[in-house]
């Protein structure tokens, strides 16, 4: 189905997937994941136009990258060479830059309860050596969301990606009653710039403690925009509804942010109305040597999987 055409004149298909329980929706630009829904009210926040993306996103639903999360000065070196990526964040590059993954047209094909949308980066895209070959696939199958990532290059590059959908399973645009629980004994402490410090700090005694339930508004102010090391699965309640998502994932970390910084005035959603599980690799990696590599040479193969599945009658 067509929802759109952009000012170059790409056309933006929406594509529909279900299980018989749970349906979502998937729009060709950013391989974004607009709805999701069990029934009942959309249980991510996703924009009505393609103009609303165009103008008034915050990566809602989007696959972000070529590097989602930031990358320090937007510079890194890589055998030898340094390259230098848009600075679109502060000082920094964020989510692959000015006209990351998140702004580009995928291709798509839809089978059964799966879609499977492609894009070519090509060398020097953003900045980034190679040209990648990314793959996304979302399934839906038993009441839960299964997005699959490949990609390849053909010269040394590195990738990090992941999907910004934020989440708000009571349907009030009011995340900080959820509960979450989260299988992390450490966290990345960053600088003012939201770069990491290269320390992996024990939660324990700190407001970073998810390993047993709290709810998102009961510290910081529910502030929260920080990447957790996994050492296990991710699971958030919300008493009203009655609703779970248990996420597990093959990433090491999970970027959580609360949405504290939407503005509801240039987008249609104001603070705290939806909360982002952004299952990744570490912020920085190519500039910390100490952090899970991100590097991608040819011949290898990037193969990532994260699955956000849901339960009812809690209450």
């Amino acid at each position: 189905m067509k929802f759109g055409t952009t000012p170059a004149g790409e056309v933006v298909e929406r594509h529909v997937i279900t299980d018989g329980r749970l349906r979502a929706a998937i729009l060709t630009y950013g391989a974004t994941l607009q709805s999701l829904d069990l029934g009942g009210p959309n249980l991510v926040l996703g924009l009505d136009t393609l103009d609303d993306y165009l103008r008034r996103s915050r990566y809602f639903g989007a696959v972000v990258g070529r590097y989602g999360n930031r990358i320090a000065y937007g510079r890194f070196t890589l055998d030898g060479a340094t390259y230098q990526l848009p600075v679109n964040d502060g000082k920094h590059s964020l989510h692959g830059g000015t006209r990351g993954f998140d702004k580009r047209v995928w291709q798509a094909e839809a089978s059964g309860s799966s879609v499977r949308l492609a894009y070519v980066s090509p060398d020097g895209e953003e900045g980034y050596p190679g040209t990648l070959s990314t793959e996304v696939v979302y399934t839906v199958e038993d009441g839960g969301l299964r997005i699959d990532y490949r990609a390849r290059t053909d010269a040394p590059t590195v990738v990090n990606l992941t999907n910004h959908a934020y989440f708000d399973l009571s349907g009030r645009r009011d995340i900080r009653g959820h509960v979450l629980t989260m299988a992390a004994g450490h966290y990345l402490p960053v600088d003012d710039g939201k770069i990491p410090t290269g320390e992996l700090a024990p939660v324990e005694g700190t407001a970073y403690d998810f390993t047993s339930p709290h709810a998102i508004g009961d510290r910081l102010d529910g502030c929260y925009d920080h990447c957790f090391v996994l050492d296990g699965g991710i699971r958030v309640e919300e008493p009203v509804s009655g609703l779970a998502m248990d996420v597990t994932t093959t990433e090491p970390g999970v970027q959580f942010y609360t949405g504290h910084m939407l503005d509801g005035v240039a987008t249609p959603f104001g603070r705290f109305a939806g909360f982002c599980l952004e299952t990744q690799h570490f912020p920085d990696s190519p500039n910390q040597p100490a952090f899970p590599s991100t590097v991608l040479r040819p011949g290898e193969e990037l193969v990532s999987t994260t699955t956000y599945r849901f339960s009812e009658g809690l209450r």
